[in-house]
C-alpha cells in the first residue's frame, strides 16, 4: 500500500514538474527502505538559513550544472523561479556569466565553484559569506552544492543519466556553463 502511495506521489511530481522520476519508481520498487533512505538523505539540500535566496540558489544551480546540466538543472530552474528568483539571475547563473550577476550572487557561484573543485579559493569565499550572513549560511550553501548532486549521482549510477541540455529559463534556452575552475572575483 504504502509502495502504491509514493508511487503515485512520484507521478504527481512528475506531472507537475515535467520531470522524468522513474529512476525513483526504480529505487522504491527494488527496495522501498533504500528508497526512503534516499529520500531522508536528500532533506539536506533543503536547508537555507540566513542567506539571501539567490545565493544560495546560485550555489546550488552551479552544482547541479555541474552534476547534470540537463534535467535535474531544468528541475532546479523551475524551483528558482518559484522561489522568486529573477529569471536573469537564473539564466546568468546557468551560463556561468559572472559579470551579468551581482557581487552577492557571484559569490555563491565562486563559492560552488572552488568547492566542487576543492580549490582554496572556498576559504577566501566561506570568509566573506561568513562576514556578510554567518555560519549558518556558510552551512546553507554547503548543503545546497551536496544536495544538488544527490539526484544526478544516483540518475547516473543507475543508468539513467542525459547528456547535456539546454535549459529553458522564461521561454529561452539557454546553455549550461560547466567549469570546474573557479573564474576571476566579480
Amino acid at each position: 500500500m504504502i509502495k502504491w502511495f509514493i508511487h503515485r506521489k512520484l507521478r504527481d511530481f512528475e506531472r507537475k514538474y515535467r520531470y522524468d522520476a522513474s529512476y525513483m519508481h526504480e529505487v522504491l520498487e527494488a527496495d522501498p527502505t533504500a528508497f526512503l533512505k534516499f529520500m531522508r538523505a536528500t532533506g539536506v539540500g533543503a536547508y537555507r538559513k540566513d542567506v539571501p535566496v539567490e545565493v544560495w540558489t546560485a550555489a546550488s544551480l552551479t552544482s547541479s550544472v555541474q552534476a547534470d546540466c540537463g534535467p535535474c538543472t531544468q528541475l532546479g530552474v523551475g524551483f528558482a523561479l518559484e522561489a522568486g528568483v529573477a529569471p536573469g539571475t537564473v539564466a546568468a547563473i546557468i551560463r556561468g556569466d559572472v559579470v551579468a550577476m551581482s557581487a552577492e550572487v557571484a559569490l555563491g557561484v565562486r563559492f560552488a565553484r572552488a568547492v566542487l573543485a576543492r580549490d582554496a579559493a572556498a576559504d577566501e569565499c566561506r570568509e566573506e559569506i561568513q562576514r556578510r550572513w554567518g555560519t549558518r549560511a556558510v552551512i546553507a550553501l554547503a548543503y545546497g552544492i551536496m544536495g544538488a548532486q544527490l539526484y544526478p549521482t544516483l540518475k547516473y549510477a543507475l543508468g539513467h543519466g542525459k547528456a547535456c541540455t539546454r535549459v529553458v529559463i522564461a521561454g529561452e534556452a539557454v546553455a549550461p556553463a560547466r567549469q570546474h575552475a573557479v573564474v576571476g572575483a566579480a
